[in-house]
């Protein structure tokens, strides 16, 4: 069995457990590295996105993956990206309204590595949870057999998510972004009660020293999409900048 773990490299904490679930579920795991221009939005994100391949590799030996697939443009794209892939509306939503394309770029992409690979199991952060619930929705309507496997968010001490931005961040940057984790988690309750309005905290969060916030918001992740369970599950959604790096969070 081939457990699959897609990364664009800068490889961190979070992808290590990944990694290592991989390992504890299937007999063999292959990490792709691959920074995927047409899910980016500005030619300037995508020039600066961190490249450390020399470092990735040491540190997937540490975590004991078996392969690495490092593919060209070209060889993943050979007549260019399919701009016809149909994904879940609730692409339109959170990061999509403010990053056209965004995520029939991913879903492409992945498509594309499932078709390449044939792993039996491919696994994903719920850091990113829109773009898992809209994966694993593409892979079920189109009865691909790989399934889905979800891994919880992984923290810093300090409470930040492990990203591979991180590394574009100072001192400074990564304190604001700690600071702005521990608001949000420290006033969920009462902000799922409606005990504070989301007005207050998004006030609060710009005093923190933050460029913009692109969105925040409460959803309840088992509405998002269809089948839908009954159980309520809330999570606070938050996209920002620090300087130029857009960060995202579900809490």
């Amino acid at each position: 069995t081939i457990g699959l773990v897609p990364t664009m490299g800068a490889i961190h904490k979070a992808h290590g457990t990944l990694i290592k679930k991989s390992n504890d579920l299937c007999d063999k795991t292959l990490v792709t590295i691959f920074v995927n221009k047409p899910q980016f939005n500005r030619e300037s994100d995508y020039k600066e996105y961190p490249r450390i391949l020399r470092s990735d590799i040491s540190i997937l030996k540490k975590y004991e993956a078996d392969f690495l697939y490092l593919p060209t443009t070209k060889q993943i794209y050979p007549n260019g990206p399919n701009k016809k892939i149909k994904i879940n509306i609730f692409s339109k939503e959170l990061c999509g309204k403010f990053r056209p394309g965004h995520f029939h770029a991913v879903v492409d992409v992945i498509d594309r590595f499932i078709k390449i690979i044939k792993p039996n199991k491919i696994f994903l952060g719920e850091k990113d949870m829109q773009q898992l619930k809209i994966i694993e929705d593409f892979i079920n309507k189109n009865k691909i057999k790989t399934k889905v496997i979800s891994c919880k968010t992984v923290r810093e001490k300090n409470g930040l998510v492990y990203s591979s931005r991180n590394y574009l961040l100072t001192k400074k940057d990564k304190k604001i972004a700690s600071n702005i984790y521990k608001l949000l988690n420290k006033n969920k309750k009462n902000l799922i009660k409606k005990k504070i309005l989301l007005k207050e905290i998004k006030s609060k969060i710009l005093m923190c020293g933050i460029n913009k916030i692109d969105y925040l918001k409460i959803l309840d992740i088992n509405k998002l999409i269809r089948p839908y369970k009954k159980i309520k599950k809330h999570k606070i959604f938050i996209a920002y900048y620090l300087g130029e790096v857009r960060l995202i969070d579900n809490i």
